[in-house]
């Protein structure tokens, strides 16, 4: 068996890569070569800084009782390389999904595990962004955007420009899109089309004349946007939370506009399915749903920067210092 070198957290802004030894594979086991892993730009960072609250339960193993030293990630996509004895042999030299941390080998229980089969024409470098899509999608979901509505993404990292684009597939009055970093603000723009949505910066949207907005979609991380969510929602509008804030606090108004205003704050994320929608849809559903998404909007376009595992620490130094530089980072492993 080859050994795995995998990516740990190992103290505040501190990363390592460590070599183990991979136990003998079982027969209901494969062994998954990775070919690149996708970087969090919110939730690692947060691990990363330090800013991630101790939860006993998240709702997802990847989040529930985080403490250094940690391997953390949930974007990898590989190639299985050997099977188990009882593993159905069609699996071997599949290109697969998985949620896993960053590492160079892995193995996963076929039938525990959420190992997910690549569609023929899905290139790894896009499933890398299945997690975000399926975010993106569970956010479109519980927003559930009506004919007509003037819609607002605060936020244009991976999963505000996920959201983004699958909002611009509906017939809105009008969707605005807002983030500080100019890079983000112009990756809508594909050459040769017409974007559907008016990006904007902080400041251009403070100073605009855009009415207030029945949708709103706070995806910036930072807790203060709540309040420009609360001041450019309509009365009786929604505000869909999918941002994961970890231990960042700031004051939030809700002694004006927000309470007469009768505004829903909506939690969103993407661990459990609404209830409203969990008689019908269950994740392997929802997954199909990303999957499709992933092959029209085809976001590895927005892959900014490409790093070794052996240069794990710049390519985290990059998105603590200069976040404006990136979009997507991730790490490639393997051809």
């Amino acid at each position: 068996m080859p050994k795995a070198r995998t990516l740990f957290f190992t103290s505040i802004k501190q990363v390592e890569i460590r070599e183990t030894d991979l136990p003998r594979l079982k027969d209901d086991e494969v062994l998954v070569e990775t070919i690149c892993s996708a970087i969090s730009a919110g939730t690692e960072m947060l691990v990363y800084r330090g800013q991630f609250p101790h939860l006993a339960d998240a709702h997802d193993s990847l989040s529930s009782d985080l403490s250094y030293p940690l391997a953390y990630g949930y974007a990898c996509v590989g190639r299985i390389t050997e099977i188990g004895k009882l593993v159905d042999r069609e699996l071997a030299g599949k290109r697969v999904f998985a949620f896993h941390p960053h590492a160079s080998h892995f193995i996963l229980h076929v039938e525990r595990s959420s190992i997910i089969l690549l569609p023929e024409g899905l290139i790894p470098e896009t499933a890398c962004f299945l997690p975000n899509m399926e975010t993106a999608v569970n956010l479109v979901q519980d927003g559930a955007p009506i004919l007509g509505e003037r819609v607002l993404v605060l936020g244009q990292g991976v999963i505000g420009l996920l959201t983004a684009s699958l909002l611009s597939e509906f017939p809105l009055a009008s969707l605005v899109a807002v983030d500080n970093y100019e890079l983000r603000r112009k990756a809508l723009n594909v050459e040769g089309q017409k974007s559907k949505v008016k990006c904007l910066s902080t400041e251009d949207l403070r100073l605009s004349t855009l009415d207030s907005f029945d949708l709103v979609f706070e995806l910036s991380g930072s807790p203060s946007a709540l309040n420009d969510a609360i001041a450019l929602t309509a009365f009786s509008g929604r505000i869909v939370i999918g941002s994961w804030y970890g231990q960042k606090r700031a004051e939030i108004d809700l002694g004006g506009k927000f309470h007469r205003s009768r505004i829903k704050l909506i939690s969103s994320q993407v661990s459990t399915i609404s209830p409203e929608l969990s008689g019908r849809w269950d994740k392997a559903r929802r997954f199909e749903v990303a999957l499709d998404a992933l092959k029209r909007i085809q976001p590895e376009k927005w892959i900014t920067h490409r790093f070794s595992l052996d240069n794990a620490a710049e390519a985290y130094r990059l998105l603590d210092e200069n976040p404006q530089e990136t979009i997507q980072v991730i790490f490639t492993h393997s051809t």
